[in-house]
């Protein structure tokens, strides 16, 4: 008999979308990517260079369950330079990826019937790690017009005897919208602990993100290296929490996973201390892209009151196309053969809005964008607005 956590887990609907749109390319159509959030750049020349000499040193072998000591020392490094805090190498545990982080940390974290504060919409699989060690998500609504921003005195409200912690991500998947200073330092004064997922820090193109470690002690941080450093294929990421929980997270770590590649880590420091000019090309890049396809997505007819400032995301009210935002991807992607993600894979306030990523090249983002306006005039009766801007 299946167990039941495996029978009832949810599928992860951008993933039916992506493979769907692989068996069209087997067959030998031409798809255009906008549902995937995976930066379409190579690792940055010294990350490949150091995980090579690594490899051709001897980092073959198993490191220290909390992570190669020197990484954890320059994350520490990262943090203080960055947000002008300060990490003891203690407190970070090395993962391989961010998600095995999380899974971690909610296995520490969480005993059955648990309560962690979710937004929704926000990222699919958070409810999905939360239940899978017995907790039980809980769901509180955030709204296009805050820019999708949470709002403190509507979480105060949500709050219960069970209520262990309040999960953060900002700049946030699928919104791209930052969480202001000024929300977070008040979610930070709840009882609860906070769990600020920041994976996407440094992909900000206006304003300033903010770590939870600012205004918070009695916080937990996931982040890694696949999104800013273009290092999904990798597989690391780190959690830093407060110090009564590194040892129980060390013994989940020691039985679940052992420690993280030993090579790859050796590449996370050069990635901290060496790939900054790498960075700042990406970055201008996807920034691009985005006022592009804001512009072009504004004049389609989508709705999108707060522009989003990070991440490499567009979350885009599709509402009237469609109230079933499934199929409304589906018969984008069979008819257009442009692959978007449907809003519902978010939470059910997702529904009616599309993710459209621009982590691809602005050549394949005006190509797809092309491709969708003639779908809306052959299939909606659309016609787009004349002299749209960044067109």
């Amino acid at each position: 008999m299946i167990a039941r956590r495996a029978q009832e887990i949810p599928p992860f609907l951008v993933m039916d979308v992506l493979e769907r749109a692989q068996e069209l390319e087997r067959q030998g159509a031409d798809v255009i990517h906008l549902e995937v959030g995976e930066p379409d750049f190579d690792v940055p020349d010294c990350v490949r260079e150091a995980a090579c000499a690594a490899l051709c040193t001897g980092y073959t072998h198993y490191t220290h369950s909390l992570g190669d000591a020197e990484l954890r020392e320059a994350i520490c490094a990262h943090y203080a330079r960055t947000y002008g805090v300060e990490v003891s190498p203690a407190q970070v545990v090395v993962t391989s990826g961010t998600s095995p982080a999380m899974l971690l940390l909610f296995g520490a974290l969480l005993d059955a019937g648990d309560e962690v504060i979710l937004s929704d919409p926000g990222y699919a699989c958070y409810p999905n790690f939360v239940r899978f060690v017995d907790g039980v998500p809980a769901y509180v609504p955030v709204y296009e017009e805050d820019g999708f921003q949470y709002r403190p005195e509507i979480i105060a409200e949500r709050l219960g005897p069970c209520s262990k912690a309040i999960l953060i991500n900002s700049p946030s998947n699928p919104t791209g919208n930052l969480l202001s200073l000024e929300r977070m330092r008040a979610l930070a004064q709840l009882p609860p602990f906070i769990v600020s997922d920041e994976i996407y820090h440094g992909l900000v193109y206006e304003g300033q993100e903010h770590s939870i470690l600012e205004v918070s002690e009695r916080a937990f941080v996931l982040n890694g290296f696949s999104k800013l450093y273009a290092m999904t294929g990798l597989r690391l990421g780190y959690v830093i929490a407060p110090h009564e929980f590194v040892r129980p997270i060390q013994k989940l770590q020691q039985n679940l996973f052992i420690c993280p590649n030993s090579a790859v880590q050796r590449a996370g420091i050069a990635a901290l201390e060496s790939a900054g000019e790498d960075v700042a090309r990406m970055k201008h890049t996807y920034n691009q892209r985005r006022r592009f396809m804001i512009g072009r997505l504004r004049e389609l007819g989508f709705g999108l009151t707060v522009e989003p400032t990070g991440a490499f995301y567009v979350f885009c009210n599709a509402s009237h196309l469609s109230t079933d935002s499934l199929a409304l991807a589906f018969d984008i992607l069979e008819k257009a053969h442009v692959g978007v993600t449907p809003g519902i894979d978010f939470g059910p306030q997702g529904e009616g809005y599309l993710r459209f990523s621009y982590a691809n090249s602005l050549h394949k983002i005006a190509e797809g964008l092309d491709r969708l306006e003639d779908y809306l005039c052959r299939y909606h009766g659309h016609q787009a607005a004349s002299g749209g801007e960044d067109r």
